[in-house]
């Protein structure tokens, strides 16, 4: 039986790693997530290895989820979690790149573990896009849509946000929506599949508040938001014994990264019927059809303009070999579509400093870069930041982009867990 300082020193070591690494969880890159997970695992048969082997496998587990909640909003953690458990969960040793056992303590019948481990990212992306999860690329941004409907029977505008809202049948944003799906637009929460404000501690002042909508667009990872207003009503004018009807819908975009209002679209359509509730929903169909391929070619226009307009940054190049090294990228870089000027800011003997002005983002810069060729050596992209990409060459064998000077370590088969995740 342990006695008051052994669990004193238990308490000690958790503490510590509370301290040292403050946040629990960070990332280091944007391929890479770097942090410290625990777990504890009850000793069975007096079996301590095996009891220690299923916590770090537990604590690996842990940081995988935190890795997958990084990728996504909650509420979409929420509706997949059956891809988590039966695809991602069972492959954790896969998505793992280095951990390293930073404590473990038996105490009280229980194995307690602190790990470190580092979490490759890209490839878990790579495995949520294809399973339709996340739109890594970019090329369409993902929308979350705000769209307050209103009838001639309604007493008050249906919308799904908000303390009084009365969504029922929304006939525009489905309208709507199916053509940006359509379109390969990524649409977020909609149909049933709702987020709760009040989940996010987000409140509604009313239903036209729009700084509540970009902040709960944050929080679901959208790239744009679309908040308007869709009315339909019976027009003064008559076409013979026919009533006329009048749809309008009003539209705006906004850019979740920066807030502005970047697109606006308004639409009307008139339709006529005898019938009074038939002619109201033909109207708001025919005016949510105009603006659904409004929307959709203004808000392509302007993510296909930002995502191409001119970005400067760093691009810092290092390692060995470097000189003839550096001479072969440049000669490709000079072929490279999209860049518009380099300029050398140093140089030296084994690293150098460019001002790069590319039409692009510093992260399509590296992408574009990764499927550049040489005969002798291979490139690693160490760090994507939206002023700076740092490169390093490597030696062409070096296929996992570890070279020696590589201060990312691979895991010994003999420190992975042996035993599957619980």
């Amino acid at each position: 039986m342990y006695k008051k300082p052994v669990v004193l020193s238990v308490i000690i070591f958790f503490v510590n790693l509370v301290v040292l690494f403050n946040p629990l969880f960070a990332a280091q890159d944007t391929d890479v997530l770097t942090g410290v997970t625990t777990a504890r695992k009850m000793i069975v048969n007096q079996n301590n290895q095996q009891a220690k082997q299923q916590a770090v496998s537990d604590a690996l587990g842990i940081a995988l989820q935190r890795a997958y909640v990084a990728l996504v909003s909650r509420q979409m953690l929420a509706s997949n979690l059956t891809f988590f458990y039966d695809t991602v969960l069972p492959r954790t040793a896969d998505y793992i790149i280095t951990y390293q056992v930073l404590g473990s303590i038996e105490d009280k019948g229980y194995y307690l573990v602190g790990v470190e481990s580092k979490v490759n990212l890209k490839l878990l992306e790579k495995t949520m896009t294809a399973a339709r999860i996340l739109n890594v690329k970019k090329d369409k941004p993902s929308i979350l849509f705000f769209i307050a409907e209103k009838m001639p029977w309604d007493d008050m505008p249906r919308y799904w946000w908000g303390k009084e809202s009365a969504p029922g049948e929304l006939i525009s944003e489905k309208i709507i929506a199916d053509k940006m799906i359509q379109d390969r637009f990524v649409v977020i929460a909609n149909g049933t599949n709702r987020p709760d404000p009040l989940f996010y501690n987000i409140n509604f002042d009313s239903v036209s508040d729009v700084s509540a909508a970009k902040r709960l667009g944050r929080e679901m990872k959208a790239d744009m938001i679309v908040f308007g207003h869709a009315v339909s009503s019976e027009a003064i004018n008559r076409m013979g014994e026919e009533k006329t009807f009048h749809g309008r819908i009003d539209l705006e975009g906004y850019n979740i990264q920066t807030g502005e209002k970047v697109v606006v679209s308004q639409i009307q359509a008139v339709t006529k019927n005898e019938d009074a509730r038939q002619g109201n929903i033909l109207a708001m169909v025919k005016a949510a059809q105009l603006s659904s391929q409004d929307l959709s070619q203004k808000l392509d226009a302007y993510w296909q303009k930002n995502l191409r307009k001119e970005h400067t940054f760093d691009v810092k190049l290092e390692g060995e070999n470097f000189l003839s090294r550096f001479i072969a990228l440049k000669q490709q870089l000079n072929q490279m579509p999209g860049i518009e000027n380099m300029q050398p800011k140093e140089i030296g003997s084994n690293t150098a400093m460019m001002e790069v002005f590319y039409k692009g983002k510093s992260s399509q810069f590296a992408d574009a870069i990764m499927l550049k060729t040489f005969d002798s050596f291979g490139l690693e992209i160490l760090e994507v930041t939206d002023s700076l990409v740092t490169i390093r060459f490597i030696e062409k064998g070096d296929a996992s982009g570890q070279g020696k000077d590589s201060k990312v370590r691979s895991v010994p088969l003999e420190e992975r867990p042996v035993t599957p995740l619980d």
